[in-house]
């Protein structure tokens, strides 16, 4: 086990600079995913001009970052990159160059159906791409599997499918997510336009990255890699340009450290003695049968009270 003095002073930190001036910090071979949300190049307002590019600037842009952050993953590592279906395919083919693609996931935002376009089709999902470095890959499948609810199990009852380990584990997940966007009044919300929700980020790290490894985060926005990798129980290393976001991010990160290491809720003495008083009652001993020579007096209750 490494000790703690060993551990390199990188790890569990966002730099508040920009990614391809400050991965040299990152030792090549050090990090098991790398998990990432960059601009989208539709014109959003960061707090700088990264999502305002023409398109050819945008995608040399990209294939820089790309290049100098792939030597930064293991050999076993893997990648997950959020993307607009307008540069998709693209970026798809860059890092194809590069890695070998699994998957294609689509991330159903559940938009509710009204407003959008009047001239094309209102879009409501994300595009994710899921590559990695060689086939033996680092994937635990069971870490993300979904339970199966009641209707089905009943459904999967009869004796074929008894013993049937699938059906005890759950499912594998798909390649259609369909997880809520963040709305203004979700408890999750921080003050950034295009901030994931944890349950997608979480699910990355469990399946690709192993306890104790390290999440490697280009554009940190609001911190939510940086908080699923601790709740994980993985580490983090990551860079943010605007330093507002950066704020967010400390935030964020000390709220849950709070919360993770606050001590557990006392229980009311009054709670336990109205707990006692019923167990008391639901024990109580039936009174002896009456005969005609005596009389026999009503038994007390039993004292469970301590």
């Amino acid at each position: 086990m490494t000790n703690m003095a060993d551990r390199p002073d990188w790890l569990n930190r966002v730099y508040c600079e920009d990614a391809l001036a400050g991965l040299a910090r990152i030792p090549d071979g050090s990090v098991d995913l790398i998990l990432t949300d960059p601009p989208y190049n539709l014109g959003k307002d960061y707090g700088n001009a990264s999502d305002q590019q023409s398109v050819a600037d945008y995608l040399r842009w990209t294939e820089a970052w790309i290049d100098a952050a792939l030597p930064k993953l293991k050999a076993n590592g893997s990648l997950y990159i959020f993307l607009t279906w307008r540069y998709s395919p693209e970026i798809f083919v860059m890092l194809k160059q590069r890695m070998a693609m699994m998957n294609e996931i689509i991330w159903d935002r559940r938009v509710p159906s009204m407003g959008g376009s009047v001239r094309s089709f209102s879009s409501v999902h994300d595009t994710i791409g899921f590559f990695v470095k060689r086939k033996d890959y680092y994937f635990d499948l069971d870490a993300v599997r979904i339970a199966y609810d009641a209707a089905t199990k009943k459904a999967r009852s009869r004796s074929i499918f008894i013993g049937a380990k699938w059906l005890e584990v759950g499912y594998n997940p798909k390649d259609l997510w369909s997880v809520s966007r963040l709305h203004k009044e979700h408890p999750e919300r921080a003050d950034h336009p295009t901030q994931k929700p944890l349950e997608i980020i979480e699910r990355m790290v469990k399946a690709s990255c192993p306890p104790g490894g390290v999440v490697l985060d280009l554009f940190m926005g609001s911190g939510t890699t940086a908080l699923a990798a601790k709740r994980c129980g993985r580490d983090f290393v990551g860079f943010e340009l605007n330093p507002d976001y950066c704020a967010i991010i400390e935030q964020r990160l000390t709220a849950q450290e709070l919360e993770m290491n606050a001590p557990p809720v006392p229980v009311k003495k009054t709670a336990v003695k109205k707990m006692a008083a019923k167990k008391a009652t639901a024990v109580k001993k039936p009174a002896a049968k009456k005969t005609p020579s005596r009389k026999t007096p009503a038994a007390e209750p039993e004292d469970v009270t301590t």
